[in-house]
Parts: C-alpha cells; sequence; structure tokens
C-alpha cells in the first residue's frame, strides 16, 4: 500500500513520461503533481517508490520511469479514461455495415491499427459450429477438385481435394446438389453421421467424393476458427521503444507467424469480462517487457466468441487506447450479431 502523495506522484510520473518518453525527475513532478512538497521529500517519496518497485532509474539519468509493475498499478487504481469523442466514433460505426464474417473481422483490425497507430489484431470467432449454407465442386484437374463451402455468415472456405478417380463435371453438380438439398444449414460432422445411411443407395464414387468433401469441410471451417487478424504491425517499427531493441522485436513478430502463444493470450482475454491489459512479460507470453497488449472479448447474439486487441509499447496513453479498444468491440459484436 502506498499513501495517497506517493500516488498522484506516481499518477504523475507515468503520465509525463508516457507523454514525453523520457525520465521524470523530481523538479517536473513538483511543477505538474499539484502537491506543495520540498524537492527533498519528493526525492524521498521517490526512492520509497522505487525500493517497492513501481520505478526505476535509468543509469543515464537523474530521472525515473515507470516499471511494469507501475504501470500495473497505475492502469488498475489511477487511469482516468478518457470517452471517446462522438465523431471519432460516428467514423467507424458507419464502416460496419453488413458484410461477411471475414470482412468485418479486417475492418476491425484495421480500423483498432489506424486509430492507435499500433497492431491491431481480431482473434475470428471461436467455433460455433461447423455448419454450411452451399457447397460447390470444381474440376481442378484429373483428380483434383475445388471444394468450395459458404458458411452461414457468408464466409467463403476452400480446399482443394485429391480423389482416386476422375470425376465429371455433371458428376460434380449431382453430388454438390445431393448435399445443398438434403442438409443445407446442418453442421457437417451431423451430415457426415446422416450420410452414412444414405452413402449405400449412392453410385460408390459420388459416395467417396462426399465422404472426403465433408470431412475436408469441417477441418476448413474449425481450422479458420483457431486464427486471427493483424494489422498494422508496421507501426511497431517506428515505436522508438520497441525498435530500439531489434532482436526483441523480431521475437514478437516471430510469435504472431507462428500464432499458437499469440493465439492462447487471446483466448484467455475471450474468458474474461471487459477490456485486459497485459504489461509486459506479466501474460507468461510476450517476448517483450517493453510490450503490452489491450484487449476485449466481442459477441454474436450475447455469446463472447472472440477478442479484439492493440499491441503497442508499455508506454502507451491506455486511457485513449481502451475506450478504443472498448468501443471496436462493441462494434464488431453489433454488427456480427446483425449479419448472423
Amino acid at each position: 500500500m502506498i499513501n495517497d502523495r506517493a500516488r498522484i506522484l506516481l499518477k504523475t510520473l507515468v503520465e509525463r513520461y508516457i507523454d514525453e518518453g523520457e525520465p521524470v525527475g523530481s523538479r517536473a513532478l513538483a511543477k505538474f503533481s499539484g502537491l506543495d512538497l520540498s524537492p527533498a521529500s519528493i526525492r524521498n517519496i521517490m526512492a520509497d517508490l522505487e525500493e517497492m518497485g513501481y520505478i526505476a532509474s535509468p543509469h543515464t539519468s537523474a530521472g525515473r520511469v515507470p516499471t511494469p509493475r507501475g504501470y500495473r498499478l497505475f492502469v488498475d487504481t489511477l487511469l482516468t479514461v478518457r470517452p471517446l469523442e462522438q465523431v471519432q466514433i460516428s467514423q467507424p460505426e458507419g464502416q460496419f455495415q453488413a458484410a461477411n464474417t471475414q470482412k468485418l473481422m479486417a475492418m476491425a483490425s484495421h480500423l483498432l491499427s489506424d486509430l492507435t497507430r499500433f497492431a491491431g489484431v481480431v482473434m475470428t470467432p471461436r467455433h460455433r459450429s461447423a455448419a454450411f449454407r452451399h457447397i460447390e465442386f470444381l474440376r481442378l484437374g484429373e483428380n483434383r477438385v475445388l471444394l468450395i463451402i459458404v458458411t452461414p455468415e457468408g464466409d467463403v472456405q476452400n480446399r482443394i481435394i485429391n480423389t482416386e478417380k476422375a470425376y465429371s463435371a455433371s458428376q460434380l453438380v449431382e453430388a454438390a446438389n445431393y448435399i445443398n438439398h438434403n442438409f443445407a444449414g446442418m453442421d457437417l460432422e451431423d451430415v457426415r453421421g446422416r450420410l452414412q445411411a444414405d452413402l449405400h443407395q449412392l453410385k460408390d464414387d459420388i459416395s467417396q467424393l462426399m465422404a472426403r468433401a465433408l470431412e475436408a469441410g469441417t477441418e476448413a471451417i474449425e481450422e479458420r476458427s483457431s486464427e486471427f487478424v493483424l494489422s498494422g504491425e508496421r507501426h511497431l517499427l517506428s515505436v522508438q521503444d520497441l525498435s530500439s531493441n531489434m532482436d526483441s522485436l523480431r521475437r514478437l513478430f516471430e510469435m504472431f507467424e507462428q500464432k499458437t502463444g499469440f493465439l492462447q493470450l487471446l483466448e484467455l482475454s475471450s474468458r474474461a469480462q471487459g477490456v485486459q491489459i497485459f504489461i509486459g512479460g506479466e501474460s507468461g507470453l510476450l517476448p517483450l517487457d517493453e510490450c503490452s497488449v489491450v484487449t476485449a472479448p466481442y459477441e454474436v447474439d450475447g455469446q463472447v466468441v472472440g477478442t479484439v486487441g492493440v499491441i503497442g509499447p508499455t508506454r502507451m496513453a491506455y486511457e485513449r487506447i481502451i475506450p478504443i479498444v472498448d468501443v471496436t468491440a462493441k462494434l464488431l459484436s453489433g454488427a456480427l450479431s446483425q449479419s448472423s
């Protein structure tokens, strides 16, 4: 526990450091904190905060900078979140018109990046059901068929199926018509079970194609539900706090590419309520102590299905980033619920 004077000084120090990016000295704290304290009193309080791990002294300066622990206390108890200006809200709200899920994911990711000038991320909706609205087969060659699946949300998934036999265009139309007429709107796993009883009544070569198509379709939709859309990562190259350590920044980009660790973080965020903030290495998944992630879950018809977020430096304007992430999650929830 720290007293009120120490809290005010820490809040002032973090705000000055976020604004200016330079270590904050006693003179600046005396000027901007509004406290009537002597320089000696301020130095004593700073020494106590440093001993408790909330601030640190860079070797090259007499001033102090916040530590991840200091940022955490600031974000949890000292931060005053600024409401977004109406003009900022109305502009993106108009962009989220009815579109398919993939387009909405990309729009939300770009919006987060554009408004923050950091990297924006949207976790694609968690698998609810591998249902389909319509499928088509397209002959690519002797033993290759393109499977096209349209989901109930309007997303399109493609899979190439290698077949043991060559199929004519009319055979492919026959197979697609049979599946669409009898099973459209159903979960592909359920269709596979229902179709087992029907396969013996169909021509053997067509039944093999259908079985393979349903298997590939289920894989395609489930695989799509384990991804995220990332935009604006190039902005991170312009952030001095991150670009000064290229080895660490390279590890961050490798994590984006490998996906697994970052998806764990997004999955973790989707189980929590409201905006979540991961500062430095406290998530156990981020490779950068100088990096923070601000996330919020989004919903479809009241059910949480994914996460939106911003990846940037720990020295970010949290009071501005938090409402941007929160509003984007709400806009995406509304657009997806409307189109579902």
